[in-house]
């Protein structure tokens, strides 16, 4: 959630703004709390642009190596290039798409920081995979969104106004 979780609405403003905003989600902001404002457009779009990108990508590398098989470098570190990039991308995928239904340890994620550029083209896969269902984090920020919204309505169910206003019973 975002830090401005418990902020009051500005003035003028619905009751539905007030309490918890959700986290708005790369490319796609909040329309994910509502799928509304293109969406559906948004999810389409992400999911060609990510499977394009994978392509891109992978052209590259197979010109990589190429340029290793055109030095003649040898077999064997041929071999340890592309078993690198299978490895780094497979476990690439894994976090990524981990990363969707849970939020990632910090230390973590910055230990595997160059694991994941390496495999790149796994995590790719993961965000194109994760756009045909729903927006990569939705369902994350979704759950998120709901307990701070229960919090919110728990919170301020309890009070019943300013105590300034009751009556003194004498």
């Amino acid at each position: 959630m975002s830090a401005e979780d418990s902020t009051p609405a500005a003035a003028g403003s619905t009751a539905e703004a007030s309490g918890p905003r959700p986290e708005p989600l790369r490319f796609f902001g909040t329309t994910w709390l509502h799928h509304d404002r293109g969406y559906t457009a948004r999810r389409i779009a992400v999911a060609v642009g990510s499977l394009a990108t994978a392509g891109a990508s992978c052209l590259v590398l197979r010109l990589a190596y190429q340029g290793l098989r055109i030095a003649a470098i040898g077999g064997f570190v041929t071999v340890l290039m592309v078993a690198m990039f299978a490895l780094c991308s497979a476990m690439a995928f894994r976090h990524t798409r981990a990363g969707f239904t849970s939020r990632p340890d910090p230390e973590r994620q910055a230990s595997l920081r160059g694991l994941l550029a390496v495999g790149f083209v796994g995590s790719l896969l993961a965000y194109f995979l994760r756009s045909l269902t729903e927006a990569p984090g939705e369902t994350l920020h979704r759950e998120e969104y709901e307990e701070a919204r229960k919090q919110y309505e728990k919170r301020t169910s309890r009070r019943s106004g300013n105590p300034k206003n009751r009556r003194r019973v004498q």
